[in-house]
């Protein structure tokens, strides 16, 4: 009789959720009507997903995107579209399509359907040679499904695709080839999301952009160009800000010349019209990232394909653009060791507990670092990083300080500055700064190893509560933490305000308080701190600016 019962009040339940299944339905768009998935994610909780919407036509080669012509009908949203046409893993071939330039929207509901809620729209990483707006997949479970955040902070989430690799940044540093075309592409999601969103229960007047790596030096070029002007509300940066060495190719013509002439044309007058005519496989193929690297000569120098001062998109060099940013709230950090991944490939003999890495190779990894300055700034560079190694540094010392200088130099360096800027231009906008500091899961790393490049990722995602068993109970705290700050953040502008609860208050930072937040699975009182790794920030950022250049 009992279980008799319990099935009854269980299917009671049932009925009066799906009775109670608030759901968009067919949206309208400008293209025309689409309709998404819509499916339960807790008690009267639902959510509506669109997958591979149209933002823009398929674009022209080496061409700015252009509005969607539209379509006749529904069009049924629910798979994602091919990447943008890019390398594979192992560079020996590609993957994706031209025809790329698509968005996925996650739209959370209750027992009504929602209005107004916050944008937070993201853009992935990948050096800007590779990436898709779904991410990595393992059974279905895709590294940038918007699920949990929309679901946890109740805000809609977007992913967008851009061009990448050869088409996406190949320039001739000129009129002719621009560049920038992957920028343009993600300018278009933020103009499609501003006048589309409303009718997806957004509130256009509060979007948020968000990335990680390349993507979060994307999010810090959509800020400082003046092409977004009124359009983003407020920012997140993780592990990239247009500062970053490598998000600036400063001589694309050298480049475009090698790409010509790796695909048979010529490296005159008639380079252009040939590499518009050149198959974009082969094109893509010729763009390739040199994995001989070593110390003297490291990974970040031979990352080529990336965005240029065009003049147009990105006006002149972005520590000059702040003042475009001063309404925009920021909200930019770094993982703590993110160097690691790129130290592991200038000098292996990090990663290999057994091995000794020559004090020597620290030495040319810095030379190399600081060439534009010459011998005196390497040696002051050498002093400075080894001041407190004693007479006889033990190999995790050196190895960790090859890890410090590549985290200083290609992430925590460009971004404290650009905060710095960001704050010393503000006019409304608030900026906060973190350290993501929770130790990398991967296996075999060293015991001193905190978060490597990327590792915040699969917290910001919520991954820990979509596949529990690959997790422990201290891994959900961190993603419950980083969701919070970051949905209240897109909600008010403030991390610590909104509908959910923070581990500590996030101070601002400002010129007079260098204060950030550490983020790990253990947050208290002490997760609040000052100046972030000032010596080495003033190192680079004054000491090593005022030696002459050696041309």
């Amino acid at each position: 009789m009992k279980m008799a019962v319990l099935g009854i009040v269980a299917a009671l339940g049932l009925f009066l959720g799906a009775a109670n299944a608030a759901s968009l339905g067919v949206v309208y768009t400008e293209g025309g009507m689409v309709e998404g998935n819509n499916h339960r994610v807790g008690l009267f909780r639902y959510m509506d997903v669109f997958k591979g919407v149209p933002f823009a036509a398929p674009p022209g080669r080496f061409q700015k995107p252009v509005p969607h012509s539209g379509w006749t009908g529904v069009l049924k949203a629910s798979d994602f579209a091919k990447r943008c046409l890019q390398l594979n893993l192992l560079q020996a071939g590609t993957r994706g399509s031209e025809d790329c330039l698509y968005l996925n929207i996650w739209v959370p509901q209750g027992r009504s359907v929602s209005t107004g809620l916050p944008v937070m729209l993201f853009f992935y990483g990948g050096a800007f040679l590779l990436g898709g707006s779904q991410g990595a997949n393992f059974l279905d479970n895709y590294l940038y499904s918007g699920e949990e955040i929309a679901d946890r902070g109740n805000v809609i989430v977007v992913t967008a695709n851009y061009r990448v690799g050869t088409l996406g940044f190949l320039s001739s540093g000129d009129s002719e080839l621009p560049g920038n075309y992957g920028l343009w592409d993600q300018h278009a999601a933020i103009g499609w999301v501003h006048r589309n969103i409303k009718a997806f229960g957004g509130d256009p007047n509060n979007l948020t952009i968000f990335g990680e790596s390349a993507g979060g030096a994307s999010v810090s070029f959509q800020m400082l160009s003046p092409h977004n002007k009124g359009m983003i509300r407020r920012a997140i940066s993780q592990s990239g800000v247009a500062l970053c060495p490598w998000a600036v190719n400063r001589n694309p013509r050298a480049y475009a010349e090698e790409v010509a002439k790796k695909v048979g044309c010529p490296t005159d007058q008639s380079m252009i019209s040939c590499l518009k005519m050149t198959d974009p496989f082969q094109l893509t193929l010729a763009g390739p990232v040199s994995l001989g690297s070593s110390a003297s000569n490291p990974l970040v120098k031979n990352l080529a394909l990336s965005p240029v001062i065009d003049g147009d998109f990105v006006p002149d060099d972005p520590s000059t653009l702040f003042s475009n940013a001063a309404d925009i709230d920021y909200l930019a950090g770094i993982n703590d060791m993110d160097g690691h991944m790129f130290s592991g490939v200038d000098v292996p003999s990090v990663n290999q507990p057994l091995q000794t890495t020559p004090v020597e190779e620290v030495k040319e990894l810095l030379t190399s670092f600081t060439s534009e300055k010459g011998p005196e700034a390497a040696a002051s560079a050498f002093q400075e990083y080894s001041s407190n190694w004693g007479s006889n540094p033990t190999k995790a010392e050196i190895k960790k300080t090859v890890v410090d200088i590549e985290t200083d130099y290609l992430f925590l360096v460009p971004t404290q500055t650009a905060l710095y800027l960001h704050n010393k231009h503000a006019n409304t906008a608030r900026t906060y700064s973190y350290l993501f500091s929770q130790p990398s899961r991967m296996p075999g790393y060293p015991s001193w190893m905190g978060a490597d490049h990327a590792d915040d990722l699969q917290y910001v995602f919520g991954k820990p509560f979509t596949t529990p068993l690959g997790y422990l109970p201290r891994h959900r705290k961190v993603a419950k933490y980083m969701i919070a700050y970051w949905t209240n953040f897109a909600k008010t502008g403030n991390p610590n305000t909104g509908e959910s609860d923070v581990p500590v208050a996030w101070p601002a930072l400002t010129s007079k308080k260098h204060q950030f937040v550490d983020i790990n699975h253990n947050m208290g009182k002490t997760s609040v701190k000052q100046k972030m790794r000032a010596r080495f920030v003033h190192f680079w950022t004054s000491t090593f600016v005022s030696f002459p250049n050696v041309n």
